[in-house]
Order: C-alpha cells, then sequence, then structure tokens
C-alpha cells in the first residue's frame, strides 16, 4: 500500500482526535460550570464524568489506529501485532459503549424532568456506534487471524 494513504489516514486519526480532546477540554468544563437549568446540575454531573472517563478508551483506540497504520507502512499488516492491535480496538469499543450505557440513567432523568424524549434516543446514539466499531473491529481481528494461520501454513508447506 503506498504511504499516502496511510499517511491520509494518520492525519484523519489525529484531526479526529483534536476536536474531540477540545470538547472535553473547554466543552465539558463549560457547561459544567453553566448548566443550562441549575436544578438539573445534580444529575449533569455524573453525565459529564461518564462522557470525561469515556474519553481514555477513545484516545486508546485510537492510538492502536495510528499504530496499525504504522505496521502497514513497515508491511507488518499480516502479523499478531495487527491482531493485538485490533483486539485493543474492539476492547476500546465495548468499554466507550458500557460508559454510555451506564450514563443512560441519567439521560433519562433529564428527559422525564425537561420532558424531552428525544433526548434518550440521542443518548444511544454513542452506545451503538461504539458497538458497531467493536463488532467491525472483532470481525477484523478474525479475518487477519485467519489470513495469518493460512499464511503460516503455507509458509511451512513450501
Amino acid at each position: 500500500m503506498k504511504q499516502g494513504t496511510t499517511l491520509f489516514l494518520k492525519i484523519a486519526l489525529i484531526l479526529i482526535g483534536i476536536p474531540v480532546l477540545a470538547l472535553c477540554i473547554f466543552g465539558l468544563s463549560w457547561l459544567a460550570n453553566n448548566p443550562v437549568n441549575p436544578e438539573y446540575a445534580h444529575i449533569l454531573y455524573p453525565i459529564l464524568i461518564g462522557m470525561c472517563v469515556a474519553v481514555i478508551p477513545f484516545f486508546v483506540a485510537l492510538y492502536q489506529a495510528y499504530k496499525l497504520l504504522s505496521y502497514i507502512d513497515k508491511n507488518q499488516a499480516f502479523s499478531e501485532l495487527s491482531v493485538k492491535a485490533l483486539k485493543n480496538i474492539k476492547f476500546c469499543a465495548i468499554t466507550v459503549s458500557g460508559l454510555y450505557v451506564l450514563i443512560l440513567p441519567f439521560v433519562y432523568l433529564i428527559a422525564e424532568l425537561d420532558d424531552a424524549p428525544g433526548l434518550i434516543i440521542m443518548g444511544m446514539v454513542p452506545v451503538f456506534a461504539a458497538l458497531v466499531i467493536a463488532v467491525f473491529a472483532a470481525v477484523l481481528q478474525r479475518l487477519l487471524q485467519e489470513a495469518i494461520d493460512i499464511k503460516s501454513e503455507n509458509d511451512l508447506i513450501v
């Protein structure tokens, strides 16, 4: 694979990470200090804490994706290192999904108090998005492991 393609993907990973970091540092801290309705502040804080904690596995997954692209650059795409990186991405996505599931009851409470049923659906979007990424990483991990097994079998035959 040409290095330009992986360079583009590496830049895309960085461009994904910068706004998330900025929102976590500035956006969530601003929202914690200026809640829209001060009566809901005690319910808002667990949501903000959960979102800040979910950023950690998100950035671990971004780093693992960056490492995976580096392995592709070094022609080590079909190696156990790539399988391990995909496994870590899968676990990070499951962790993010689990953290957002823990946040959902608080989102439900705010939706009930504010009479906003659409808020519950919006709260479920990150859960399902992270689960889709986890399933995709699991499928890629399994396919890559099977390709590595077939490659090692063929190396033994020749």
